[in-house]
């Protein structure tokens, strides 16, 4: 969206308006005061972004604003580039000596007194009658200032950790799938699947989590491993997720079939878990590829599949496999209230109870929107904030790119700059796991983070607290088979996808998703087109 791009623009402006060096320049030029306009009317519009953001998805002409906003700002910037360059010509051409000398005569004719005085007058009044125009429009649109900063800063962070003492509603499915998972049911292979199907965000990852964690410490099966697959189904990159998880260790393999033999020997005779978590495939083939080594395991072994899809598991013969329904409503308010008040209801908040319920209505017993949601307004306690939340237009847009409109809810409540930060993420691939440092480091490559002024907090602390604030939200997730590792819910993915749209290009990389931290070295960089 627009405003992610304008956000960063304003910071990136404000800084260098801020400059020593361009106000001097400019002060030569006879436009410093025409900067300071220019300032206050940014300032302005800088503080009513929060509201156009929000306004901009159902109004069309809003979104237009915003769009004849976002290139405004690529002028201003050019602008400000071409007096940074003055300055600095300046400032080496008032040096003496030979070395500046050499350098004054590489500075080209167009960046003289006379000409660049020209331009620099003829951008700045189209860019400032341009820019009236838009301080009058926004009368038109009713924008209003909107404090980003939340009321009542109590937020507790907390991970993504699988406590099943907090799984709501899904007592029942538990030991229906722990009963597939124990029993020895007929089968004509030594291994059977305990398919887990649904729609997305409904739970099926965390059920998933909760068998394989049932079974840690135990020794019912002599191995275990887990593998988010998604839409790629890569045989050779599962196949050798699954050998590392078993003690295979880093070897190195030039083709599938060396893989697969050293694999075959690992688990010979042994019973197997595996989780092959969000399954997209539907290709018969390549199943049929990938359980050549599973045919040596011990009688008994079980492979847990989630997938939205029953294709494949129709094919494979479970036509009725188990499927995880919504919520009902009385467990998804209860889910809704714990993570937003810590508690399973709303007692201790009676005036927060109407707007409450109307919200879990409309998140349709979804889990992963419950929660978000939940999250978001564990910071508000206003009962203005609640109902402004329960009529956002948000609501009235439906479900458009399989993201529900609760998703959308919660995107829109972060600042300006977590907008930014999360929308990068949209570089990630599907269940890719990434380093929280890792990413805090290519944040600051891309000059997303600055050091604060007031509390001198280092550019890696901001950066820590913005992906704290983001992982506390459910943007982002712990990893299930590494705890150092985090990763995006492929919805939460979507979304990132969506609002980040024209902003960033999304390379096609190779990345070996699951295989550990010490790959994110190997990542090709990023390109980012702001």
């Amino acid at each position: 969206m627009a405003e992610i791009v304008v956000s960063a623009f304003f910071s990136a402006v404000f800084e260098k308006l801020a400059s020593e060096a361009l106000k001097k320049i400019a002060r030569s030029k006879g436009v410093d005061s025409e900067l300071k306009k220019l300032k206050r009317s940014l300032e302005q519009i800088q503080d009513l972004l929060n509201d156009a953001a929000q306004k901009e998805i159902a109004n069309k002409a809003v979104k237009r604003w915003m769009n004849g906003l976002q290139h405004l700002a690529y002028d201003i910037d050019d602008l400000l580039d071409d007096l940074s360059t003055e300055a600095m010509r300046r400032e080496l051409t008032e040096e003496p000596g030979a070395t500046t000398s050499m350098v004054r005569k590489l500075i080209p004719a167009c960046c003289t007194n006379f000409s660049l005085s020209t331009k620099i007058h003829s951008k700045l009044d189209t860019i400032t009658t341009e820019l009236q125009k838009l301080v009058e429009e926004r009368e038109n649109f009713g924008l209003s200032v909107k404090d980003e900063s939340p009321k009542h800063m109590n937020r507790r962070l907390e991970t993504s950790l699988v406590d099943a003492s907090r799984i709501i509603g899904r007592e029942d499915e538990k030991d229906a799938l722990l009963h597939k998972l124990l029993g020895d049911e007929a089968c004509d292979k030594n291994f059977s699947i305990v398919p887990i199907v649904g729609m997305g965000g409904v739970g099926k990852t965390t059920q998933a989590r909760l068998l394989y964690d049932e079974m840690q410490g135990k020794d019912h099966f002599e191995l275990k491993a887990w593998v988010c697959v998604s839409d790629e189904f890569d045989i050779f990159t599962i196949s050798k997720v699954i050998f590392q998880s078993i003690g295979g260790g880093n070897e190195e393999f030039k083709d599938l079939n060396l893989l697969q033999l050293a694999l075959r020997e690992k688990i010979s005779k042994k019973s197997f878990l595996l989780v092959l978590d969000d399954v997209w495939s539907e290709s018969y083939t390549d199943w049929e590829i990938l359980e050549r080594p599973f045919l040596a395991v011990a009688p008994g072994s079980k492979i847990i599949m989630t997938t939205r899809k029953l294709s494949l598991l129709t094919q494979l013969g479970y036509s009725q496999p188990y499927s995880l329904s919504v919520l009902s409503h009385e467990n998804a308010v209860s889910l809704f209230c714990q993570h937003a008040f810590g508690e399973n209801n709303f007692d201790s908040h009676p005036t927060l109870k109407p707007h409450g319920e109307g919200i879990v209505e409309k998140c349709d017993g979804l889990p992963l929107a419950l929660i978000a949601l939940g999250r978001l307004l564990r910071t508000k306690t206003d009962e203005e904030e609640w109902k402004e939340l329960l009529n956002s237009e948000i609501w009235s847009l439906g479900k458009r790119d399989e993201i529900t409109p609760a998703l959308r809810l919660s995107y829109h409540d972060l600042s300006a700059n977590l907008k930014l930060l999360f929308a990068y993420c949209s570089l990630f691939p599907k269940d890719y796991m990434f380093d929280m440092e890792e990413l805090i480091l290519l944040w600051m490559a891309e000059g997303f983070l600055h050091q604060s002024s007031t509390t001198g907090k280092s550019m890696e602390r901001m950066g820590v607290e913005c992906f704290e604030d983001l992982l506390s939200r459910s943007f982002f997730q712990q990893a299930p088979n590494d705890k150092s590792l985090f990763v995006m819910h492929d919805l939460m993915n979507d979304l990132a996808m969506s609002v980040a749209g024209e902003f960033f290009s999304r390379l096609d990389i190779e990345m070996k998703k699951e295989i550990g931290k010490d790959d994110l070295g190997k990542v090709p960089a990023y390109v980012i087109c702001l």
